[in-house]
């Protein structure tokens, strides 16, 4: 089986990640030597790599929307699909002062890619484990966007603010029979991020039901979901009451993440 359908792209990142230089610095020194400390550290990479280990914690970091995110075993790698909902939320109609919650903000990807481009935005971003909270502070931290806030909770527990502008979030959606789960770097993710039960759906509903209490008049949920989801969520939030209810495709063409308005 193989390991990955890019080998020498990963290759190129590991020994990229090893002497610390940037892409172009290959094409540019193509003839330029590693020292030999440098190749024993390439070839534990490789050791890790050849046993499946995604690349992102071989290197202990992932780019998403174009920031550098520290990543560790305790959370979720950032997905690239997954920048269709930052991309979703700057699109719409918020104040320069907007209120912003980030349910399940792992890595802290949404929160503080958001925040880098809305700087006055007003961002919560929570997640239950202490890790990942950990993790998201320390990114917070490497990124100079200290204006946002990170919070232990599960989901809405520590919450208390009721007039958030948008609720937005990336929760476990995978069947928990999904075989998928024994397959590439999922198989090095915490499962608690990656599956609900309810083939999948217990942590959409519980957060679309449990929003319309934090969400002020005429604000947003947004949530990512599997690409065979996209109805049900749908027809759950418009049964819940949301209004102009929508789903938006990723950047492959798949039904990726769907938004709802609560009434004003």
């Amino acid at each position: 089986m193989d390991i990955s359908d890019t080998p020498q792209l990963d290759a190129e990142i590991m020994l990229l990640h090893v002497i610390n230089k940037r892409r172009a610095y290959l094409y540019t020194w193509p003839d330029n030597s590693i020292t030999s400390e440098q190749g024993s550290e390439f070839k534990r990479m490789l050791v890790k790599r050849l046993d499946g280990n995604p690349i992102a914690h071989i290197v202990g970091e992932r780019e998403f929307w174009s920031l550098p995110f520290r990543v560790n075993p305790t959370t979720l790698i950032p997905r690239p699909d997954t920048e269709i909902l930052v991309e979703t939320t700057l699109n719409l109609p918020l104040s320069e002062m907007a209120r912003v919650l980030d349910l399940g903000t792992g890595t802290g990807a949404i929160a503080l890619a958001l925040a880098h481009e809305r700087p006055h935005w007003r961002i919560t971003g929570v997640d239950k484990v202490a890790d990942a909270v950990e993790l998201a502070a320390l990114n917070r931290q490497l990124l100079k966007l200290e204006q946002v806030e990170i919070l232990q909770s599960d989901w809405f527990y520590a919450i208390n603010c009721y007039d958030f502008n948008l609720i937005v979030s990336n929760p476990p959606y995978i069947d928990e029979q999904d075989h998928h789960l024994d397959e590439g770097d999922v198989r090095f993710e915490p499962q608690s991020a990656l599956t609900a039960p309810e083939a999948g759906f217990a942590d959409l509903y519980h957060i679309a039901a449990a929003a319309r209490d934090y969400l002020a008049p005429g604000g947003y949920l947004l949530l990512e979901h599997g690409y065979q989801q996209a109805i049900a969520v749908r027809e759950k939030l418009i049964a819940l009451g949301y209004e102009n209810v929508s789903t938006v495709r990723d950047f492959g063409s798949n039904d990726r993440c769907t938004l709802g308005r609560w009434p004003r």
